[in-house]
C-alpha cells in the first residue's frame, strides 16, 4: 500500500510556532522520516523548532526547487510506492502555493496517492482577508517584470482588469524593490483605485493597510526589506 503526502505549511515570519500552526501537525510530523524540500538547511531548523527531540539525523531530505529535474521528481516518490510517509515543506508558507510542490502534488495525483494539505499560514490569503478587497474573485499575479516600461504596462492592464471584473489582484516583488513597487503604483495607477500593503504578515513588525492611491500619496508608507504583498482593487 503507497504512503501519503503531507502538505506541511512553515510559518512566514519571525514568529512562535503555536501562533500559527495548529499542533495536529506536530503529531503527523512525528511519524515522518523522508522530506522534499525546497531548502535543507531551513527544513532542518524547521523541524527542530517544531519539537526539539526531533531526529533529523535520522531523515532523508530531497531537494525541490527550479533546478530540480522532472526526472529526480520520480525517484522522490520512490519511497511513496515503498509506504513510507513523505512531507513537502517550501521555505516559508504553504507548499505549491507560489511555492515548489506543484509538479511533486500532480504526479502523486497521478498515482492515486493521498495528498494531506495542513493548516497554517499563507501570506496571500491573510492579506487579502485584511484588505477589505474582493474575497469572491481575485488572482494571485506572482512577480511583475523587472523591466520600468514593462511593469509600468502590466499594473495598467492589472488595474483595467480590475474595473471591468470587479477582481482583486494580488502580487509580490524581490523585499529591497518593496519601495520601487511603491512608488510605481502610486505613479502609475488612478488616484481613486485601492492599494493595499501586507508587510511581514504574522512578524514582530506586521501591518495591513489599504487606502486610495490618492491617500497613500499624501503619506507614503516605508517598507523596508521584508517581504510584503501588494493589492489593488478597483476605486
Amino acid at each position: 500500500m503507497p504512503g501519503k503526502i503531507y502538505l506541511f505549511p512553515v510559518p512566514i515570519a519571525e514568529t512562535p510556532i503555536e501562533h500559527v500552526l495548529p499542533a495536529y501537525n506536530r503529531d503527523c510530523l512525528a511519524g515522518i522520516r523522508h522530506f522534499i524540500v525546497e531548502d535543507i538547511r531551513t527544513a532542518r531548523r524547521f523541524l527542530k523548532k517544531v519539537d526539539p527531540q526531533f531526529d533529523v539525523d535520522a531523515c532523508s531530505f530531497y531537494l525541490l526547487n527550479k533546478h530540480t529535474a522532472a526526472t529526480e521528481l520520480n525517484q522522490y516518490l520512490t519511497r511513496i510506492k515503498e509506504g513510507f510517509d513523505m512531507g513537502i515543506l517550501s521555505e516559508s508558507g504553504c507548499p505549491a502555493i507560489a511555492d515548489p510542490g506543484a509538479d511533486i502534488v500532480r504526479m502523486a495525483q497521478e498515482m492515486d496517492v493521498e495528498v494531506i494539505p495542513l493548516v497554517g499560514p499563507s501570506s496571500i490569503l491573510l492579506a487579502l482577508m485584511a484588505s477589505g478587497f474582493n474575497g469572491q474573485r481575485f488572482c494571485f499575479e506572482g512577480y511583475l517584470p523587472v523591466d520600468k516600461d514593462q511593469r509600468a504596462k502590466s499594473l495598467k492592464q492589472l488595474e483595467q482588469r480590475s474595473y471591468q471584473e470587479d477582481m482583486s489582484l494580488l502580487f509580490i516583488e524581490t523585499p529591497y524593490r518593496n519601495q520601487k513597487m511603491l512608488e510605481d503604483l502610486l505613479l502609475h495607477l488612478r488616484p481613486q483605485t485601492r492599494v493595499g500593503f501586507a508587510y511581514d504578515v504574522t512578524g514582530p513588525d506586521a501591518w495591513i493597510k489599504s487606502k486610495s492611491v490618492a491617500e497613500w500619496k499624501k503619506h507614503r508608507p516605508t517598507l523596508d526589506k521584508k517581504p510584503c504583498i501588494f493589492m489593488l482593487y478597483k476605486g
